[in-house]
């Protein structure tokens, strides 16, 4: 058996650390997901004065609460914050949110779908962005930025996916047929 050389060692290791920031991603797209749907305490159902966490409140997307309207409404700032504002609370932004969070947090997880999947999470990201400024910590950078650069990075390294359903996917007729599907 033939050792492998530095090269493709690296290579490797490489493929593994992108397969690692796909699924970390994935997993902060859809533990937003399951936070707002349930009310686990993080971002939802947290009192911001006590801190206290009153997990399923009234909050929480399954018990009739606006998964957009708090931020929409109160977390907005800058030029776009009017924008923002007039979409806080509405059924279908509400719906188009969670079903992003849900499908490219799973998608990025399983690596099926993941050119859309991290295309669609930079987009949505960068709209975030858009929403809150300037940034708090820095003129110009924030973390939807990097998180936006990394999906990209991800989506330019995915040929060779490690650690997912992707190689599978790749070979589905459907996905042979429309690129865009990988």
């Amino acid at each position: 058996m033939a050792r492998k050389s530095t090269k493709q060692i690296n290579a490797l290791s490489l493929d593994y650390v992108i397969a690692l920031l796909r699924i970390g991603l994935g997993s902060i797209f859809l533990w937003a997901f399951a936070d707002k749907l349930y009310g686990l305490g993080f971002s939802t159902c947290r009192n911001s004065e006590t801190n206290v966490v009153d997990k399923m409140c009234e909050s929480a997307w399954i018990n009739g609460g606006s998964p957009t309207e708090g931020f929409l409404n109160f977390g907005t700032k800058g030029p776009f914050a009017d924008f923002y504002q007039s979409l806080a609370g509405s059924a279908f932004v509400d719906w188009l949110f969670m079903l992003g969070l849900l499908l490219i947090g799973a998608s990025l997880i399983l690596g099926i779908g993941v050119k859309i999947a991290a295309i669609s999470g930079a987009a949505m990201l960068l709209m975030m962005y858009t929403a809150v400024l300037p940034p708090e910590h820095h003129p110009i950078v924030d973390d939807h930025i990097i998180y936006s650069l990394v999906l990209i990075g991800i989506v330019l390294a995915n040929g060779t996916q490690v650690l997912g359903l992707g190689k599978w996917w790749a070979k589905q007729n459907l996905v042979k047929k429309y690129s865009w599907l990988q």
